[in-house]
């Protein structure tokens, strides 16, 4: 499996592993390559959308050309994991004239909804598909107020969605790669095949 992670700005190497031990659970091996140039998504089998600055991601992922060529990856069918500041950059509306969101998750978003740095917090959520709850990690967290027709809910805290999944692409507002539990990145990448925490 040919994984290739967004590496304009934010978290890389803590998504490259977690994917990695992601695979090794399924008896599969990741490649891991980290996409600044365009040229690299369209061989990649998955795509991780790691946290970071939104509107960094944004404007580099577009003056890259690598912003169409995500969204060719997501029109074809293939797996996007996007967390934090990635769920930011793939949705609908992120509510920022800085922020040229890609469009391919149907929701709106409230930057920083679960307040600054100082606010960042940890919680045990229960994650449809998972058999267990999920320790989550909310840094400078987004929560999502508009969810679309035909997107799924994933999980919620204090009744606004974190985690959704819209076809092939599942998105958090919380940062799964900072812990050992690679649970999100199955439901993104092996649905249906749970794997023990």
């Amino acid at each position: 499996m040919k994984a290739g992670v967004i590496a304009v700005q934010g978290d890389v190497a803590e998504h490259a592993e977690a994917v990695r031990r992601a695979a090794a659970a399924h008896g599969e091996s990741a490649e891991v390559v980290e996409v600044r140039d365009s040229g690299i998504v369209p061989d990649c089998d998955v795509l991780l959308m790691p946290g970071g600055e939104s509107t960094t991601i944004s404007r580099l992922i577009h003056r890259e050309g690598i912003a169409p060529e995500i969204r060719e990856h997501v029109a074809a069918g293939k797996p996007v994991l996007a967390t934090c500041a990635g769920l930011i950059v793939c949705s609908r509306d992120a509510k920022d004239d800085r922020v040229d969101a890609l469009g391919v998750v149907d929701v709106s978003v409230d930057r920083n909804a679960f307040g600054r740095q100082k606010d960042s917090f940890e919680a045990k959520v229960p994650v449809e598909g998972l058999s267990e709850p999920f320790h989550a990690v909310f840094i400078r967290a987004p929560a999502i107020d508009e969810v679309g027709e035909g997107v799924e809910t994933l999980a919620t805290v204090d009744d606004r969605p974190v985690a959704v999944r819209d076809g092939p692409v599942v998105a958090t507002s919380f940062h799964p790669e900072l812990t050992e539990d690679s649970r999100i990145h199955d439901l993104a990448f092996f649905p249906g095949s749970e794997v023990e925490a």
